[in-house]
Formats: C-alpha cells, structure tokens, sequence
C-alpha cells in the first residue's frame, strides 16, 4: 500500500455540498466536446464546415484543455481555487447556450473554445480542490469525480442523435441542452466560492522544477496519449462506424459504450490506485487492448461492433488511472495543484494535434486504414509511460531531490 499523503482540512462546506459540487461539476466536463461527434455530419451541414474546419472541431477539446490548463494554476492564485472553478462552470453555462443561437461557423467555433476552456479550468482544478479538501487523500471524491466524468462524457454521445430527431432546433437542440444541464452545477460552487476563505498561497503557480520529476513527465506523458486516443474516439469514432455502414444512432450507442465502461475504470481505478504496490499489469493491458480494439475497426468493423468498443473502452480505464495518479502521486495539497497545472495542459497540448490530425490524415487518404494503424502504435504508448508511473514514486520527493 502507498504511503498515505498529507492533506490539510479545507473550509467548513458542509460534507453533501462538497459531495454534490463535485458530483455536479463532474459531470458537466465532458458534454461539450462528447455531443459533437455524432452530429459531426448535421453540423457541418447546417454551418457549411468544410471537413479541415470539421476537424478542426474536433482538435478544439484537447487544444482548449491546454490553454485553459495553463493559466487555470494562475488564475487560483489570483482569485482562489473555488472561485476560478465557479468562472469556468459559469463559462460552460453561456457559451453551450450561446453557441446554438449563431449560424455563423466562426462564432460557433469561438463560443464552443471559450466553453471548453471553462471546462479545462475544472479539469486541472478540481483534482487540486479534492485533495485539499479530503481526509483520506482525496480516493472516495476522487472516485466520485472519475465515475461523473465518464458519466458525462457516456450520456453525450449516447443521447445526441436521438435527441436531435426530437428536440427544438434538432442538432442546436440537443448541443443546447447540456447549456441547461450545466446549470445545476453552477449554484453549489457560486456558495463555495464565497465561504472559501483558504489562504492565495495556496493556489501556488505552476513550479519550472517540475519538470525535473520523471513521474510527472511519464504522468503527462501518459495522459496524452490517452487522452489523444479519447478525442479521437469522441470525435471520430461514430465517424468511423458510420462509413462502416452503421446508422448515426447506431454509432452514437456505441460510442457511449467506449465512454460508458469509463464508470466502471472511474469507480474501480482509485481504489485499485490506493491500495497496490504496482499497476505494471494494468498498464499492460491497457495497450493491448487498444490495439486489439483499433485492429478489430480495422478488419471487421460491423462484425462485432459491440467488441471493438469494449475494447476501447476497457483501453479506456487508462484516463481515470492518470486523473487519479495526480492525487495519487503526490503529498502536499500544493504540489497536487502544480502537478495537475502541469500534466493536464501539457498533455492536453499533445491530445490536440490527435484530431486534426485525423481529420487531415482521413481527407488525404480517403479512409481509415493509415489512421487505425497509427492508433494502433499509440497503444504501446500507453503500455511504455504507464509501466514509469505504475509504482507508488511521489513527485514531493523527485522534487525535493532536485532542489
């Protein structure tokens, strides 16, 4: 078992509203990016995106992730942790609203970044927030915090196209309906952010010695790939399903099934974090597994659609396992905060270029073949930084070393 990191206690919030703010918020960090893909085609459609500038809506999550990342440690010390994640749920709330109004492709491109990046503060902050705010080193909201974000990123895709055949506006409709959703998130961190009192030192900048930590450089390693390979999926992979021959809402179920089996690695993966010794078996197989997934979508796409999914899913338990190894890896509250400002943009950073790449990539060859072998090579990058990460090593004690 790993040693147990110090924590420090939080504020008085009362222990349900901790729980339903991140809960909440959880949630509403993946529907903005995950919706999209299954109405790529009646987006482009109604906005007359030409498919570099379709790609480019979907390279938007990753790249907006980083950018937002980068400045969100910053933007805590500023102003304080609670309050500069209450701006991004409020950013998330105008902009998915916003978006749906404008017929303009620009515009929406512009209001769909400024949403993401509300997100990407939440992303690098809440980690950072739980581990300050928890006694146990933050695995039980940690767990809550993983299980909310496959949530919302599994419901998105699953309930796009369906939702586009009902609702007012059909594809505005239903990109506008996580506008609503975002909305219940936002009141219990506009409470927090008022009773938090925590000191500014605290939401510290982001150290340069961090990169002096291999952990923290497989770590972000680590999360790129994987998150490369999850925006891909969100992006493309109903994309993929649909060239195959399968229907939209076909695509977008199984789809959900990729981000669905995510709440069963967000629910099992701090656990399993917290109480082993080494995660080299995990990491194994999660690159096995996508390359058994990606090599399946390549030869037999509608054979057994439902299995290449699940691989890919399974695959998938990689993204709660680097969310959770930033609490995990790390002691201090403070260091937590830089780790998760550093791997989070970084890796994001990297995640972006995934794509648009095969975006660009699919127009050039007119098919899949070259993209599903790339991502098939990208699984050994999974298994490689996972196995650099897999034991319990702290970034606090790499950094120390290095001063």
């Amino acid at each position: 078992m790993s040693t147990p990191p110090t924590t420090r206690p939080g504020p008085p919030f009362p222990a349900v509203l901790i729980v339903i703010g991140v809960a909440l918020i959880s949630i509403n960090l993946r529907p903005g990016a995950t919706s999209v893909g299954p109405l790529l085609e009646e987006i482009s459609a109604g906005l007359s995106l030409t498919p570099t500038v379709a790609g480019l809506l979907t390279a938007l999550p990753g790249f907006a992730f980083a950018v937002a990342g980068a400045l969100a440690v910053g933007l805590a010390h500023r102003v304080g942790l609670s309050t500069a994640i209450t701006l991004g749920v409020g950013a998330v709330v105008v902009t998915l609203l916003a978006r749906i109004l404008t017929d303009s492709a620009a515009v929406f491109l512009v209001l769909t970044a400024i949403g993401l990046a509300g997100m990407g503060l939440g992303n690098v902050l809440v980690p950072a927030w739980i581990k300050r705010h928890s006694r146990d080193g933050g695995v039980r909201l940690m767990t809550i915090y993983s299980m909310g974000l496959t949530v919302g990123g599994a419901v998105a895709p699953l309930v796009a196209a369906p939702l586009a055949e009902i609702a007012p506006g059909q594809w505005r409709g239903a990109l506008g309906l996580w506008g609503f959703v975002a909305l219940a998130a936002l009141l219990p961190w506009v409470v927090m952010s008022i009773r938090d009192r925590v000191h500014r030192r605290a939401d510290s900048e982001v150290n340069g010695r961090m990169v002096h930590s291999p952990t923290a450089l497989a770590l972000t390693a680590l999360f790129g790939v994987q998150s490369m390979n999850a925006y891909i999926q969100f992006g493309w992979l109903p994309q993929i399903y649909r060239d195959a021959g399968l229907a939209a809402a076909s695509a977008g179920a199984l789809t959900s099934i990729v981000a669905g089996l995510g709440i069963l690695g967000g629910l099992l993966m701090p656990t399993v974090i917290d109480r082993s010794r080494n995660l080299s078996g995990w990491m194994i197989a999660f690159g096995g597994l996508a390359i058994g997934g990606y090599l399946g979508l390549l030869l037999a796409p509608t054979t057994l659609p439902w299995l290449w999914a699940a691989l890919l899913g399974l695959s998938g338990f990689a993204f709660p396992t680097a969310i959770a190894l930033i609490t995990a890896r790390s002691r201090d509250p403070h260091i937590t905060a830089q780790l998760s400002g550093f791997v989070q943009p970084v890796g994001y950073f990297l995640a972006g270029f995934g794509p648009l790449a095969v975006g660009v990539l699919h127009a050039i060859t007119g098919g899949w073949t070259l993209v599903l072998v790339l991502l098939m090579a990208s699984g050994a990058g999974l298994t490689v930084f996972g196995l650099r990460v897999a034991t319990p090593v702290f970034v606090d004690d790499e950094m120390a070393r290095g001063a």
